[in-house]
């Protein structure tokens, strides 16, 4: 059965992947005072930590630089495998994909930043709602998620905690919460990118799941980008049902191509993705630890975090059994994706070892130009 604290790390953010990472016993040699050790080693060993004696590990490593995109595929104890691309849960990277939904719906005149939601769901007057601006900045004042009767099953079978969690449920939560204005402090919330969903499901007049397929396949070209099936070349994917409220949180599944494909799309600062990089809001929400990590929280745009000390925009992402990252450095046009089918606190995660290859690609451009 699922430890009860994991409830709170899905779909997190490398503070909370980090946290979870840190707190749960039993990591080797990282446990019992070891964590010191990471901020000193090298991606590789990083990476070789990590994969060491698994068995079933399946990491993919890309990079993009020079405008040429490559990548590698790891297994037990670092060995190189295959070059495939396999199939990944990508979690909460999910939420950039829903922020370019609202910023294309936004530049189509359906809806301003500073519009609140009840704009476009059928909420109780009385009430104070959220902007669409706090919601993709996490500072609306929601939780990370609020329970619904669902999660006792989930729990129980060992179910993805938001499974059979619909749109009418969020919509009843809704109508109960009254936030005020604000300002509140970033608060990474699941629950806020839910509500986006049902004001996008709201304006299109379709299912998130319709329209983010449509969205990121027809319109961005990533063909093997979908809401997740359940069903992939690897394991232990998450259980969905075909319109629950928080797939439009961390529902996608995606390959190394395609994710190399969307960096790439990052870096060249098209719309809806250029504005989605813009910050909307300083959240410093960077500790001593993280950045010890080279991991930086200082400002966010649409979803999207901003590194200004090493500039880098950056997101992440975990479920049960996947975690990934996807950083890009917009002044030397780098950009690293890590894709990983272990947990989010297993060893090393995917976001710490995403920051140290882009360290070392910094670093090696920095000589280069020397």
């Amino acid at each position: 059965m699922k430890n009860p604290k994991r409830k709170k790390v899905l779909f997190t953010l490398a503070a909370v992947v980090l946290i979870a990472a840190f707190s749960v016993g039993g990591y080797a040699i990282y446990a019992n005072r070891q964590t010191d050790k990471i901020p000193e080693l090298s991606f590789e060993e990083a990476l070789n930590y990590t994969l060491g004696g698994n068995d079933n590990a399946v990491v993919t490593v890309g990079v993009v630089h020079d405008g040429q995109t490559e990548f590698t595929v790891y297994g037990k104890d670092g060995a190189v495998l295959p070059g495939e691309a396999h199939t990944y849960e990508i979690g909460s990277l999910t939420k950039t994909f829903t922020a370019a939904l609202v910023e294309k719906c936004i530049a189509e005149g359906r809806m301003t930043l500073d519009d609140t939601v009840d704009a476009f769901l059928d909420l109780p007057d009385g009430n104070s709602y959220p902007t669409i601006r706090q919601l993709v900045t996490h500072t609306s004042g929601y939780k990370a998620y609020y329970f619904e009767s669902p999660m006792i099953g989930n729990f129980l079978s060992g179910r993805n905690d938001f499974c059979g969690v619909t749109g009418d449920m969020v919509l009843a939560r809704l109508s109960g919460l009254s936030v005020g204005k604000g300002p509140y402090a970033f608060r990474y919330s699941n629950f806020g990118f839910s509500t986006l969903g049902l004001v996008l499901e709201s304006v299109y007049g379709e299912s998130y799941t319709a329209l983010v397929n449509r969205f990121v396949q027809d319109e961005l070209g990533l063909r093997d980008t979908r809401i997740s099936s359940g069903s992939g070349d690897l394991d232990n994917y998450w259980d969905w049902e075909p319109d629950d409220a928080y797939l439009s949180a961390g529902g996608l599944t995606s390959n190394i191509t395609d994710m190399l494909a969307y960096a790439q799309l990052q870096l060249a600062d098209s719309e809806p993705f250029a504005a989605c990089h813009e910050s909307l809001a300083t959240i410093d929400a960077s500790t001593d630890r993280f950045l010890e990590m080279g991991i930086r929280l200082d400002e966010i745009g649409m979803s999207w975090i901003i590194d200004d000390g090493n500039g880098i925009v950056w997101h992440n992402g975990g479920t049960d059994h996947y975690n990934c990252y996807l950083g890009f450095s917009p002044e030397t046009g780098t950009a690293v994706v890590v894709l990983s089918n272990l947990a989010p606190g297993y060893r090393i995660p995917a976001t710490v070892l995403g920051v140290k290859r882009m360290e070392e690609l910094r670093d090696a451009g920095a000589d280069a130009h020397r």
